[in-house]
């Protein structure tokens, strides 16, 4: 009970210690404008009190060299639990003065304080209370309330700029002493000196306050952020969805357009081939009405029948390559029907395709994050048990102690037995006696040991089943790299897929320009029929003068049909030659139709 309440006494101590150097140390700090350096009185007085409250109760661990009592190693619990913390132990590697553990642990304090992140720091330790253990006794200051009321006293601090400048100074060996003047200055303080505390204390609450605010606003916006990402992500994926079907309604307005413009094509084929045909056999009519009335000019007329005959020969070669023309084409047509439909279904099976991928992602996602939560869980459960391990080890060590002092104490009362048998006989049934007390004390502490064997062996054999489901959680690591090479894999196939449709697209993209071209052979085919309808032939007798010129015909000025236009000319206004569509070679045309087709043909070949 005297130690219990001196171990209270001192906890005390420590924590009136405590108040009066964060009271003094705000006081002064308002005093300069609330900005402090490194080799300011109070600043050096609260972290000598603060190294006395963090070493209070630590446990000693025994070392090769020797024992070792340092509190740096509960501060290194920090990194674990606050990941922002990793830039203050980088900071504190990458100091090469520092050598030992205290001078860590001092660094520790300064670089926290300079952030205004130490009463955080030292709240998530307080909250893990269960790793605290391995470090503190039960009855330390940072295993009891105190330590949670010091982490209160040290928000207060934030309302501090400290510019604190590590380099250079010996964190090692600064040996320091509380000065208790300080506080001794602090007691005697005069009324008016009273109310400043006060509005001190009104002002330090209110940066309390304003410190727990921006925490909470930077929660919220990590928060906000997060669900602008997922906002995103659901926006890409609508449009994508919507892209898609935009695509899908274009292209089927394009086949619809594309049969549309087949059938018309057909069409006007059979209509030109009809066509042609019945001029072949008007012009076969007026050849034969001509011949009847042409007894004068005979020979003239045979030569112009031999002509005829070649131009008509000529003719149904040309309705023969019109026809067969025409069956390439409706060939074509229906290769490009396959075609359409053959890439209609490769789109329907790419969209099946894509449908796949993305849920395959949704399950590869969910299956990731269903992992890593079952790994956090068990690696937990594995720090636990391995804190659990190292405290029945512990506790077995202690148990072996009290095993050899007891049979230290057996051996020492045998031998007092043996020299009381030879020098006092009357006391060996007392001396018995005690053996017997001895012996049971012994029997109590085999069973002991014994329970705490089996103890032991059990749980060896949890931390065997927790070896083992690490195993299995590494198995399960492994076939999720497998998985997500295989998403990896599909990533690829869909970039392909991709690829095989902007082909496809290029594809149809060149049988528009054979279409194309295709509509403006068929206009050269419109255009000879026009000429071939339009145009009629002028018989002999229906002309007496040229056309152009108007002057008559006579035996010197001989009468010449323009084989454009069917109008009778003289030898010089019908003078020139030109090669025609119903004509592969070139042959007599007027001035007229010789200055159109040129302008024609200027103008297709631009």
């Amino acid at each position: 009970m005297a130690a219990y309440s001196h171990k209270m006494d001192e906890r005390a101590n420590l924590m009136n210690r405590m108040k009066l150097s964060i009271k003094v140390l705000i006081q002064s700090a308002l005093n300069l404008g609330r900005c402090i350096d490194s080799e300011y009185p109070p600043l050096q007085q609260f972290f000598l009190v603060m190294e006395h409250c963090l070493k209070h109760g630590l446990k000693v661990k025994k070392t090769f060299m020797a024992q070792n009592k340092s509190f740096y190693g509960p501060l290194e619990l920090v990194e674990k639990l606050c990941p922002e913390s990793s830039d203050l132990f980088a900071n504190i590697k990458n100091l090469p003065e520092l050598k030992t553990a205290i001078g860590k642990g001092r660094a520790w304090l300064h670089l926290a304080l300079m952030q205004k992140k130490l009463a955080d720091y030292l709240q998530a330790l307080i909250d893990h209370k269960d790793l605290l253990s391995d470090f503190y006794e039960q009855d330390a200051l940072m295993m009891e309330e105190e330590g949670a009321v010091i982490v209160g006293l040290l928000v207060g601090l934030n309302m501090i700029d400290a510019n604190l400048c590590l380099k250079g100074e010996d964190l090692d060996s600064q040996v320091g002493v509380i000065d208790f003047s300080f506080y001794l200055k602090d007691m005697q303080q005069n009324d008016n000196e009273k109310q400043s505390d006060e509005i001190v204390a009104v002002l330090d609450q209110k940066h309390y306050v304003e410190e727990l605010n921006r925490h909470l606003s930077c929660t919220v916006g990590d928060l906000q952020a997060k669900i602008d990402s997922l906002e995103k992500t659901n926006s890409k994926l609508t449009e994508e969805l919507l892209a898609a079907k935009d695509r899908i309604v274009s292209l089927q307005e394009e086949h619809n357009h594309i049969l549309q413009e087949s059938t018309l094509i057909r069409e006007k084929s059979e209509r030109s081939v009809e066509v042609n045909f019945q001029d072949t056999k008007v012009e076969l009519d007026t050849y034969k009405q001509s011949r009847q009335g042409l007894d004068e000019m005979y020979n003239e007329i045979w030569k112009q029948l031999k002509v005829e005959k070649q131009a008509r020969l000529e003719l149904e070669k040309e309705f023969e390559l019109q026809v067969g023309m025409k069956t390439e084409m409706e060939m074509a047509m229906k290769l490009m029907e396959k075609d359409i439909h053959e890439k209609q279904d490769t789109l329907v099976v790419l969209r099946k395709q894509l449908d796949d991928v993305k849920a395959i992602n949704l399950q590869m996602c969910q299956k990731v994050l269903d992992a890593e939560t079952a790994l956090h869980k068990k690696n937990e459960i594995v720090n636990s048990v391995q804190a659990k391990g190292d405290q029945l080890t512990s506790a077995l060590k202690q148990i072996e102690e009290r095993l050899q002092k007891s049979e230290k104490t057996r051996e020492a009362a045998e031998e007092n037995c043996n020299k009381m048998k030879m020098e006092h006989g009357a006391k060996i049934g007392s001396l018995q006696q005690q053996l017997e007390k001895l012996n049971k004390t012994c029997a109590v502490l085999e069973k002991d040991l014994k329970s705490e064997n089996e103890k032991h062996d059990t749980l060896q054999d949890k931390l065997h089943k927790e070896k083992e489901t690490a195993t299995s959680l590494r198995n399960e690591l492994h076939q999720f790299s497998l998985l997500q090479k295989n998403f990896d894999n599909l990533h690829q196939e869909k970039k392909q897929l991709q690829r095989l449709c902007e082909e496809q697209e290029q594809a149809l993209q060149e049988m528009g320009q054979h279409l194309s071209q295709s509509k403006l052979k068929m206009e050269d085919i419109k255009e000879v029929n026009k000429a071939l309808k339009g145009h009629t032939w002028l018989k002999d007798d229906e002309a007496t003068e040229c056309k152009q010129c108007n002057k008559e015909f006579s035996i010197s000025r001989r009468k010449h049909h323009c084989r454009n236009c069917g109008d009778i000319f003289c030898n010089s206004c019908s003078s020139n030659e030109l090669s025609l569509p119903s004509y592969p070679k070139p042959v007599r045309v007027c001035d007229i139709c010789h200055n159109l087709l040129l302008q024609r043909c200027s103008s297709n070949s631009s």
